[in-house]
């Protein structure tokens, strides 16, 4: 099935607005089956390994129903980049009309975050900030970089991966001493096996993002696993992509955290719209259209290697 399934692959290069996680462009292989739309869309530089999950949710979206949905729009959070730039940054908070929360990311220059951070607040007064820096501090930076938002900008909703270590978030929850909520993401969907990877102590939230994951079947056997409050996110995907994701969020019967599936409001092109209204996004399949968005025949035939190298890790 899955090879019949691949021979309807389209590849699309999707351009940035801004430079995100040092991506101009994103590229996404997308594939049709029985119940619609998968797509396939680790970052170039994951190997085949990594890779697994990402193509075994391109297989679920496609061949699978969506199991049972609790809710028809999900909330979202808007997603701040690293930039300081005070016109663009009102730009991007104004393309995210009615959320309530706002993801920004961090940890490369504590200054520069800090007004990054005041900008958002006064930007958006009313909403709640979550950070996230993508496990870029060790224990001494965390506790220094995260006192000192505290005291500048005051309480955060949580602060998403700030050292890459299980280790080192367990000591950072001992020796912090303010009431920030940790939250894990690349602790989680980067461990060779999420199921043995041991939470306790280290992460009071878990983002799920459906792809890194493995499909939202697999999403659902973690977090009833790992039995943690739950933020679903994106991976920077297309509209089909993050439709997945939106269905994913849909699923739990509870969920307590705006989720971080507004990133397509970070694309300048896409393959269909998901427009957030008063903060919230429909959960729908995704019909993609194609116009001008395809790459070149050398980038599609370096997909379709991938797919197959990567297809040969789980079968």
């Amino acid at each position: 099935m899955s090879l019949e399934l691949f021979s309807t692959m389209r590849v699309v290069a999707l351009p940035t607005k801004t430079n995100f996680r040092g991506i101009n462009v994103r590229e996404v292989a997308l594939f049709k089956g029985e119940y619609g739309w998968g797509e396939f869309s680790p970052f170039l530089e994951y190997g085949y390994e990594e890779s697994a999950p990402w193509l075994q949710c391109a297989v679920e979206a496609a061949t699978k129903p969506l199991p049972k949905l609790y809710r028809t729009s999900v909330k979202v959070n808007g997603t701040i980049p690293a930039l300081n730039e005070a016109s663009e940054l009102e730009r991007i908070v104004n393309s995210f009309p009615g959320v309530e929360t706002f993801k920004v990311k961090v940890g490369d220059n504590l200054p520069e975050d800090i007004v990054r951070l005041a900008k958002v607040r006064a930007l958006a007064p009313k909403a709640k900030l979550r950070i996230d820096v993508n496990g870029n501090w060790n224990v001494a930076t965390a506790i220094t970089n995260l006192r000192a938002i505290f005291e500048n900008i005051g309480p955060l909703e949580y602060v998403e991966q700030p050292c890459a270590t299980i280790a080192e978030l367990r000591e950072l929850k001992e020796k912090l001493k303010l009431d920030i909520p940790i939250a894990g993401d690349e602790v989680l969907r980067k461990a060779a096996d999420p199921f043995k990877v041991d939470l306790t102590g280290a992460v009071d939230i878990l983002a799920l993002k459906v792809q890194p994951l493995g499909g939202i079947a697999r999403a659902h056997k973690l977090a009833q696993h790992h039995n943690l409050p739950i933020v679903v996110s994106s991976a920077l995907e297309s509209a089909v992509g993050i439709s997945h994701g939106l269905a994913l969020a849909a699923s739990f019967e509870e969920i307590n955290f705006d989720c971080g599936l507004a990133t397509g409001s970070l694309l300048s092109a896409n393959v269909g719209d998901l427009p957030i209204v008063n903060g919230e996004i429909e959960v729908k399949r995704i019909e993609p259209n194609f116009d001008s968005l395809e790459v070149s025949p050398e980038r599609y035939k370096w997909w379709q290697d991938r797919v197959m190298k990567t297809w040969e890790q789980i079968s």
